[in-house]
């Protein structure tokens, strides 16, 4: 009852070598940009301004945001692990096309587990006679790049004694994800302890220099494995983010990061010029960001948000209705897509959601392997993230790269979810 094992594809999925190249190629990209937007207060405040007014959670976090502001950041290391997932779009010549679901700035999940996928994959091809194609696998271990992003925020904190700190749920079922990432740690001798909100609430403390101290342990990092969703959050919780956020550590994200991830944000980004607003002079980073962009589109009040929400009614199965949430599950399709927009096409709370074109990869066959499910052949359609780690310290980007990648597949029958909400598995890519 304990103990699982990750749920795995039986074999490798064929992903096409360009778009996989492609996903590689911008990912230093958007990491510039997460890290452009976090820094730009008055776009946060005007991308946001109509979310936050019927959305408590946004609007909670954005709070925080504002007050730490005004008080003075003692932070001065910024650290920024991300992950960008791509699906293939089919298109109706048969050409598939690299398109962006959404950029994951808090908790990106997976890096330590699918650090050992391949290895599987390469062992299910050798068994079956295949050691040619096992040979293809390429390796990957994100687990090892994000270590090194936060090894590096560790050591530009500049204190020799201090910690890493993990903060994770009440109950953690995505533990040995996580322990992957902190064996890295520990291997370069880094201490990580790893503490929940309420521990914080109860044992958190700043000094008069805003310093973290847990325990009487300074801490120079934190890294966020919980703080995605609402339920995430009591009063204490609450009072205990704030702490984290006043203080001097390295947040990982900081507020302004996870703010950026938005889907109100990703909205707004997809909106002529707005790209180039944000990053002045490279226009060739831009083009190659833009080409990977699905139609999005706005449900604020007014003319245009009136429009686009009657065009969904008519025709849901065009469409993704996504809320401002993280973690898998929570977009609607289809009927409850057209039950939800008939039902708020009128009130304010329209504008807590944005709409997205509905992406039509093509399936293929393959085994998904899940504790106590019967093993069968499903039609599967699989998803790509890269992630990406950057370090700024000051205005001085200090690291900037791609660090591995994660292919997570489900069954066609399943419209929306990770493998954490129990409906994707991990995959190694095949490419073709």
């Amino acid at each position: 009852q304990v103990v699982n094992y990750a749920p795995f594809t039986l074999l490798p999925s064929a992903v096409p070598r360009a778009l996989f190249e492609q996903a590689y190629a911008v990912q230093q990209d958007f990491n510039l940009l997460v890290d452009a937007i976090s820094q730009n207060k008055e776009f946060l405040e005007q991308t946001l301004a109509s979310t936050i007014k019927v959305d408590d959670f946004t609007a909670r976090l954005f709070r925080i945001y504002m007050q730490v502001l005004e008080e003075g950041l003692a932070q001065t290391v910024f650290l920024g692990i991300n992950r960008s997932d791509y699906m293939f779009d089919c298109g109706l010549d048969g050409t598939a096309a690299l398109r962006q679901i959404e950029i994951n700035t808090i908790a990106a999940s997976f890096g330590g587990l699918t650090s050992r996928t391949a290895d599987v994959h390469g062992l299910v091809l050798k068994v079956l006679g295949k050691t040619e194609e096992a040979s293809q696998l390429l390796p990957n271990n994100p687990a090892k790049g994000l270590a090194l992003g936060i090894a590096k925020a560790w050591e530009l904190y500049g204190s020799q004694g201090a910690v890493v700190m993990f903060l994770v749920e009440e109950i953690q079922r995505n533990i040995f994800d996580q322990r992957c990432v902190e064996n890295e740690l520990w291997t370069r001798n880094i201490r990580v302890i790893r503490k929940r909100f309420r521990d914080v609430f109860e044992q958190g403390s700043l000094d008069a220099s805003r310093r973290l101290y847990m325990d009487g342990q300074e801490v120079a990092v934190v890294y966020y494995r919980e703080g995605y969703v609402p339920q995430n959050y009591n009063q204490q919780n609450w009072e205990a983010r704030l702490l984290l956020e006043r203080s001097r550590a390295v947040k990982c994200p900081d507020i302004a990061t996870q703010l950026a991830g938005t889907k109100k944000v990703q909205q707004e980004l997809s909106r002529p010029g707005t790209l180039e607003k944000l990053l002045p002079g490279r226009p060739e980073a831009i083009a190659r960001m833009r080409a990977t962009f699905a139609g999005l589109y706005s449900l604020d009040e007014g003319e245009e948000g009136d429009r686009i929400a009657a065009t969904a009614i008519a025709d849901p199965d065009r469409f993704v209705l996504k809320p401002q949430r993280e973690g898998g599950g929570n977009n609607l399709y289809g009927e409850e897509l057209q039950q939800v927009l008939e039902k708020i096409k009128d009130s304010p709370e329209r504008t807590s959601y944005i709409l997205m074109d509905k992406i039509k990869p093509q399936p293929a066959l393959n085994y998904l392997l899940r504790a106590h499910s019967p093993l069968q052949v499903s039609e599967c359609i699989s998803e790509l993230g890269i992630f990406g780690v950057y370090v700024r310290q000051g205005q001085e980007l200090v690291l900037n790269q791609a660090a591995g990648h994660l292919l997570r597949t489900k069954a066609i029958e399943h419209a929306d979810g990770g493998v954490a909400a129990g409906v994707a598995v991990l995959d190694t890519p095949y490419l073709v």
